[in-house]
């Protein structure tokens, strides 16, 4: 069985094609830039080296046709022909408290995406577009759809609730929802598996640090906790999100610093968090570089912050759950930045927490055990992969 999986943007399409015999990535790349004036193309394959091309993009059902194009063409292509592809896995965003698994493609999961339209408005529209593309392209071939909403389904009220007047969940729906939920669902089941336990026996956090990042409590192989909220603003200091924050500086901004609604969204989603307290980047390898070789006290002082507030976190887990056998670091920087990781488990002995320091500073692309044998949490780094997961909710919902 062969699946494309689709991470539609407002201005993107990433793509994996997966041979579900062996998981095997046949090709990969992105369509960027979709609707500017020279958009980005990029495509990889067994046969052929990772390369962009410039080209026009007007839309995302255009983008899509390039995608196909290259995946059946004849000279660097990875299929024989379209009909190869068994099914289409998209990433999807918001499905607000509707779906708590993967889905097929329907016409009432198309009418719930657009009635979440004003929970995920940059994401929900996107991911549309290439439900829609796909439908135009490939009209037999069946649509799945994992949203990032979903696996967090399984939060109790008094973690998903805010304490607000109750008409606003039962009116609007205003409530937590959390994100990153399949790269959350991905890297526990990788847990139990690579520990031999079975994942009903155990209590792990994961931390899924990028420059998005959310951790989540997982009881059970359920969600019972998640640090993102009714918007992926909330939690952790991100790489250009604030995270949490005192609500009343937002009106404070508006009233006594006379910014506008839209002044006050683009600073707290675009101009904070890391880049914000840095002054530097969102990019956390420029930051290592910044701590690392030239002691840039402004990339220290982010760095401190950013760790303690994962540090907080893990904390009020810990509590949560009763306990915890497990800490997992994955996504970009959780997987990639060790004195990030080194910094996060300091001082953390009173949990049972003891890191490893030479193999934690030790890089590989497989799952790394980072805490040392006496350690009561045992502490994981493991690879996401979103878009295989997505791949194999997909071969099941089929199947």
């Amino acid at each position: 069985m062969k699946i494309l999986v689709l991470n539609c943007g407002s201005s993107s399409i990433k793509y994996q094609l997966i041979d579900m015999h062996n998981s095997d990535v046949m090709a990969e790349g992105i369509a960027e830039r979709i609707g500017e004036d020279l958009a980005l193309f990029t495509y990889k394959s067994e046969k052929y080296t990772k390369k962009k091309r410039e080209v026009v993009i007007e839309d995302h059902e255009q983008g899509l046709q390039m995608i196909l194009e290259a995946l059946v063409d004849k000279t660097n292509g990875s299929l024989a022909a379209l009909n190869e592809i068994d099914a289409v896995g998209h990433r999807l965003v918001h499905a607000g408290e509707h779906y708590s698994d993967a889905v097929k493609i329907t016409d009432h999961v198309i009418q719930v995406m657009r009635e979440c339209i004003a929970l995920a408005p940059l994401h929900n529209p996107a991911n549309l577009k290439g439900i829609e593309a796909v439908y135009a392209a490939m009209p037999d071939c069946p649509q799945c759809g994992v949203f990032d909403t979903a696996f967090h389904q399984s939060m109790p009220p008094e973690a998903y609730l805010y304490p607000l007047p109750l008409d606003f969940y039962h009116n609007h729906k205003i409530r937590r929802y959390g994100f990153h939920g399949t790269s959350h669902k991905y890297v526990s089941m990788k847990a139990a598996e690579y520990l031999g336990k079975n994942l009903k026996d155990l209590k792990i956090i994961s931390c899924h640090l990028g420059n998005g990042a959310s951790i989540t409590a997982i009881d059970g192989g359920k969600s019972l906790d998640t640090s993102m909220g009714l918007t992926p603003l909330e939690g952790l200091m991100m790489g250009t999100r604030c995270g949490d924050i005192d609500p009343a500086i937002p009106i404070h901004m508006q009233q006594s610093l006379g910014l506008s609604v839209d002044e006050v969204n683009s600073i707290l989603n675009k101009k904070s968090g890391m880049l914000g307290l840095s002054h530097i980047s969102n990019d956390m390898r420029e930051i290592e570089e910044e701590i690392l070789i030239k002691k840039n006290p402004r990339a220290i002082q982010a760095h401190d912050v950013y760790c303690y507030r994962i540090k907080k976190y893990i904390g009020s887990y810990f509590a949560a759950l009763d306990g915890v056998d497990v800490l997992i670091f994955t996504g970009g920087v959780g997987e990639r930045m060790p004195i990030l990781r080194e910094q996060v488990c300091s001082k953390m002995s009173a949990m049972g927490i003891t890191l490893n320091l030479e193999e934690n500073a030790r890089f590989t692309d497989d799952i790394q055990v980072l805490s040392t044998p006496d350690s009561k949490i045992t502490v994981l780094k493991i690879p996401t992969n979103e878009e295989l997961m997505i791949a194999l909710e997909t071969q099941r919902l089929i199947s």
